[in-house]
């Protein structure tokens, strides 16, 4: 098979399925490991799809319907990982803070199990993450509960979230274009909403994919928080653009 016939092959797959696997494209087009991996790099470079860990996404997949939370996993993963960090980083002994939904928050919660903190959360994987880990305290708000992401919404979950002071509230979203934080959910966007406005600091934890993109709901003003924490691969331009709207912090260790 051409070089160039592949490549066809390979984002025809990706727009057909949303997103696949390395494994998944080595089968189909009988080839080896190192020959997908060069190829997805070449079709991101030339702007066909998005690299994402283990394999590739459709540039359009994620602003047709909500990705599944296994499918969030996979995106970004390393970029994620610096984010999650610089946010430990600066939490402090006897805090309370908020965790909100989203594999980026998740992997927050898994940094900071066993400190003296206590986290007040929508989310249940974030609640599966800190029980049993004292003298971390967690409180989950419950609510009607969203498969999809895992997280509880609804007049019970606000009314709890309203209860509540943070020091600190993390928060997630689906896309950041100018001054609009949007999420999937108009529900988990009002929760969201109800924590930061209860927080003493608000934090917007994002890779650099998701500036410049929209998603259903405007939860939120980015310059209604206190900072954004992304990661070295923003570009520059990118950079000097939201920095009129809040401090950015790039996470890069």
């Amino acid at each position: 098979m051409l070089k160039r016939e592949r490549l066809l092959k390979i984002t025809n797959i990706v727009n057909e399925q949303g997103i696949v696997t390395v494994t998944d494209i080595m089968e189909e087009l009988h080839v080896s490991d190192m020959t997908v991996r060069r190829d997805l790099d070449e079709l991101e470079k030339a702007g066909k799809l998005l690299r994402i860990h283990g394999g590739a996404q459709s540039l359009t997949f994620s602003l047709d319907h909500e990705l599944s939370h296994l499918e969030k996993t996979t995106v970004q993963f390393i970029e994620k990982q610096q984010i999650v960090r610089y946010a430990n980083s600066i939490i402090q002994e006897g805090e309370t803070i908020f965790l909100g939904p989203g594999t980026t928050i998740e992997m927050l919660a898994d940094k900071v199990k066993g400190r003296n903190i206590r986290v007040i959360t929508n989310s249940y994987p974030v609640f599966e993450t800190l029980i049993n880990h004292k003298p971390t305290e967690v409180i989950l708000t419950g609510g009607e509960y969203r498969s999809n992401t895992g997280a509880f919404v609804g007049p019970i979950t606000n009314s709890i979230l309203f209860k509540f002071k943070y020091t600190k509230a993390f928060i997630g979203c689906n896309g950041i274009c100018n001054n609009e934080i949007t999420t999937y959910s108009l529900e988990e966007g009002e929760a969201q909403a109800i924590a930061l406005n209860n927080s003493r600091n608000k934090y917007l934890l994002a890779d650099y994919k998701k500036f410049n993109r929209e998603d259903f709901y405007v939860y939120y003003k980015l310059h209604d928080f206190d900072t954004l924490i992304t990661d070295k691969n923003i570009s520059g331009e990118t950079l000097k653009h939201y920095e009129q709207y809040t401090d950015i912090v790039i996470a890069n260790k």
